[in-house]
């Protein structure tokens, strides 16, 4: 199973972090990923694919299982600068 975890800061409450994140979302659904809220944390849950978001008061905090089946069908290492590269603009939109 591979594991990717992305962090990234913010600067905005937490709650307010978790409406910023909807690009990122939208990328998951592509996959066929779906998150279901709690608050300010979330699951992921999709074929061969788990994991979940936090968000607390400085940070969101991404982590995405692949099994076997999305480990053949996906490239971790483009996920996670996908993943990276969302959560980046939707928290630093200048850069």
């Amino acid at each position: 199973m591979s594991v990717i975890k992305v962090s990234e800061p913010h600067h905005t409450t937490a709650a307010d972090a978790v409406g910023k994140i909807s690009a990122f979302e939208e990328m998951m659904k592509k996959y066929g990923v779906k998150s279901v809220w709690s608050g300010t944390s979330a699951k992921l849950k999709g074929t061969g694919v788990s994991g979940g978001i936090d968000v607390d008061s400085t940070n969101c905090n991404v982590e995405v299982k692949l099994g076997m089946l999305a480990r053949r069908l996906v490239d971790p290492v483009r996920l996670e600068a996908s993943i990276r590269k969302r959560l980046k603009a939707a928290f630093n939109p200048a850069e």
